[in-house]
């Protein structure tokens, strides 16, 4: 088990540093840079003067003007001796920074939407699988392939203008950070967390339910209740356990699709999260926040899938890593 945790950690560097290579290189074949982008505000602005503007003189300052293999170099030396994720070309604040303020703005978002896509379809799940061909096992699948099917964006929308319209209502766009009023704050995430995670949850309450019933099928299931024991017993001390797989499969392929999704959420909702500065960034073409946030993204995403993958052998005891 050592050996093979130290080979995924191991993996998670080289496969960062060719997904930062391929962004860093991409992003910049982007005709335009940041230079151009204030150049283009300035002249939006009354009292632009044209002559005011040394575009060269701004792009050696903001280190544009050599070579990119050169800057991709500048950038990963100031990461590998300072730690800098990068520094913003427009605010000249760091990544560091703004994470202080933003990240557990989106963790938050992802925390919730992990909640409800994860511990509450599972029971459900579990329930639709005990209650087979019920009205009630109906009613749920029905539901599950709604959530699953409609897009979450759309709901969110629309939770913005139908009910202005009919009831004269919106969510709260002005943020709330935890600290001051923590029931307010979770007042205001609990819409956003649940609609971003209707996709998940429609189809992670449909796998517990197929993974339940297969487990139900099981010789040892019928074996327990061959001897007589009670319903409630069976499932949570036989079935249960087994079921977790594909939810631990799930919460693992459920996390990266929460942090890219914020981006969306926390735009429709004006959350002040992660998600909301990398559009921001590129909009402006502020390259060094984009690669470093999406280096940190991703060095997230493979961290938990590797965790994952350790889980499955702690819930059974039949798989071993060598």
């Amino acid at each position: 088990m050592r050996t093979y945790i130290i080979r995924r950690f191991l993996l998670v560097i080289p496969t960062l540093f060719i997904m930062s290579s391929t962004l860093f290189v991409v992003y910049r074949m982007i005709p335009g840079d940041v230079v151009d982008e204030m150049v283009q505000r300035a002249q939006n602005q009354q009292g632009f003067v044209e002559k005011d503007f040394d575009i060269g003189m701004m792009r050696r300052a903001l280190g544009l003007d050599v070579p990119i293999h050169i800057q991709y170099f500048n950038w990963w030396r100031e990461l590998v001796t300072k730690g800098d994720l990068g520094k913003s070309l427009i605010s000249n604040r760091t990544l560091v920074q703004e994470m202080r303020d933003r990240l557990p703005v989106t963790l938050e978002l992802a925390l919730l939407g992990v909640f409800f896509g994860t511990l509450v379809n599972t029971p459900i799940g579990i329930l639709a699988a005990v209650r087979q061909d019920t009205k009630l096992d109906y009613i749920l699948r029905v539901a599950s392939m709604i959530m699953a099917g409609i897009p979450g964006f759309w709901v969110m929308t629309m939770v913005f203008v139908y009910p202005s319209i009919w009831w004269g209502w919106t969510p709260d766009v002005v943020y709330i950070p935890l600290v001051r009023d923590p029931i307010a704050n979770l007042r205001q995430f609990i819409f956003p967390a649940f609609l971003g995670s209707l996709a998940a949850f429609g189809g992670g309450m449909r796998f517990s339910r197929a993974m339940m019933l297969e487990v139900l099928r099981q010789d040892y299931i019928r074996t327990a209740w061959s001897k007589g024991l009670r319903e409630r017993w069976i499932v949570i001390r036989h079935a249960i356990k087994p079921t977790l797989i594909p939810v631990i499969t799930g919460v693992g392929m459920m996390i990266p699709g929460l942090f890219g999704g914020s981006v969306i959420t926390e735009q429709i909702f004006g959350l002040p999260g992660m998600g909301r500065l990398l559009v921001s960034s590129a909009i402006s073409r502020d390259y060094p926040i984009v690669v470093g946030y999406n280096l940190l993204m991703s060095t997230m995403v493979m961290v938990f899938i590797v965790f994952t993958d350790i889980a499955y052998a702690y819930v059974d005891p039949r798989i071993r890593y060598r």
